[in-house]
């Protein structure tokens, strides 16, 4: 009986190394796939996305003369050839391919000036299969001319002129979404990611055109980015006021109606304790502050001190917000709502997240789709913003110095002539329905 036994193991042994040998040329083919490429160009950032049929170890470094970009994927071979046609980019002039032999594909990326790579593989995810990204930052941004204010014509208020170098107010715009990740899509295919973007543009021309303040677009382009990197990029840019756009979508199309967004006490818990864990890793700013060398309960209350501060004016500015919206469109809800929204969380900028309508209404979205109502959700948020920092005026910016103290006499028409300003917006930032004023009053000027 035993020897039965052997004689079958070593049959079944001889079957499978021929098993083996047949399958070896296939084996040996078995390469990962790159099925498609796509780009993502911006001025801050280009994006390309490799689509692969599996993992793929890779390798990315930089040549120099002329510019390079040079990625090395392991045991991966094209499943089409790379796209030859131009990709509207002032960073990326082109794509190269080669296969060394050691079963290595090699892409080359050329430049028309220096940039700094970033690379991450994404798993699988709805429709879209394994992926590597490839992100190029240009190593010297252009920034765009300083806006020049006209200096105020002077007050009637007693006090000396004080010389010191005041600034704008930043608001930072952040368009939701945007490149591989389209957000929501209304029922006529509809993108979200497109509408927000056509009305974070259109608020940060309003913006640009406001006396005292400056606006920072997060995204602007066709381009994703990452949660995480949009509040450091507002933190960067120091940024007074964080503002996320998005279209909101359910599940039933009757929903409808604007939202306004700030961060729950739950999210802000759950963020001072994320970055308390960390400081003694990096040096992490709070409002100016490091917090890296603090002891535990400093670092605490400093924390705290700046998550009240930043959750007040957040809130101050969400419901001037959401004023402004009510006034050219349903609002969803007629208070300010609280939730735990990654965007929302800088510990020392305040920060607000706009639903602007729902994209899944068929009738929101034809509305969001105009260029018309685009403007008008722009100036609802944008006359929400003129408020609130003009009844809130920080310190050491112009804003702060655009005041008038009424005089016996005075008359609003006469002030807003004065500054040369629109009487309508004299009202509107002073909360006036009329005219009258009183002697001693302050008024803001915009």
């Amino acid at each position: 009986m035993g020897s039965k036994i052997v004689d079958i193991s070593v049959i079944v042994r001889r079957i499978a190394c021929q098993l083996l040998l047949c399958l070896a040329p296939v084996l040996a083919f078995a390469k990962t796939q790159v099925q498609g490429v796509r780009v993502w160009p911006a001025a801050e950032k280009t994006r390309l996305v490799f689509d692969l049929s599996a993992p793929a170890q890779h390798r990315v470094f930089t040549l120099t003369k002329p510019h390079r970009i040079v990625i090395d994927l392991a045991n991966t071979r094209l499943a089409q050839p790379l796209p030859n046609r131009r990709f509207n980019s002032d960073l990326l002039r082109g794509l190269r391919s080669a296969d060394k032999n050691n079963g290595i594909l090699r892409v080359v990326l050329d430049l028309t000036h220096a940039a700094r790579p970033k690379s991450f593989l994404l798993k699988p995810y709805k429709k879209h299969g394994h992926r590597l990204v490839i992100d190029l930052t240009p190593t010297e941004i252009k920034k765009p001319p300083q806006k020049l204010v006209k200096p105020a014509k002077p007050t009637k208020e007693v006090a000396s002129v004080n010389r010191e170098k005041l600034r704008d107010v930043v608001i930072a715009i952040d368009a939701g979404h945007g490149g591989e990740d389209p957000g929501a899509i209304g029922p006529q295919g509809t993108q979200e990611k497109k509408v927000v973007l056509a009305i974070a543009r259109e608020l940060a021309r309003l913006v640009e055109r406001e006396p005292g303040m400056h606006p920072i677009m997060i995204r602007n382009g066709d381009y994703y980015v990452g949660l995480r990197e949009r509040i450091n990029e507002a933190r960067q840019h120091k940024a007074d006021l964080f503002i996320s756009i998005h279209a909101d979508a359910f599940t039933h199309p009757k929903a409808r109606g604007a939202s306004v967004y700030v961060l729950s006490e739950k999210g802000a818990s759950s963020e001072a304790a994320r970055y308390l864990a960390k400081k003694e890793n990096e040096s992490d700013l709070i409002g100016g502050v490091s917090l890296n060398d603090k002891g535990d309960l400093l670092a605490q209350v400093l924390l705290d001190l700046s998550q009240t501060s930043t959750r007040e004016a957040s809130l101050g500015t969400a419901a001037a917000i959401l004023a402004g919206l009510g006034k050219v469109s349903q609002v969803h809800n007629r208070n300010v709502q609280h939730a735990g929204f990654a965007v929302l969380k800088s510990p020392d900028v305040p920060s607000v997240l706009v639903e602007t309508a729902f994209i899944s209404n068929p009738h929101e979205e034809r509305k969001l789709r105009s260029r018309h109502h685009q403007r008008r959700l722009a100036k609802a948020m944008m006359d929400g913003v003129r408020r609130y920092f003009y009844s809130n005026p920080l310190p050491g910016t112009l804003l702060a110095r655009r005041r008038h103290i009424i005089s016996r006499g005075d008359t609003l028409s006469e002030v807003a002539q004065h500054y040369d300003v629109n009487l309508n917006q004299l009202r509107l930032v002073n909360g006036l329905e009329g005219d009258r004023i009183k002697e001693g009053e302050i008024l803001l000027i915009p």
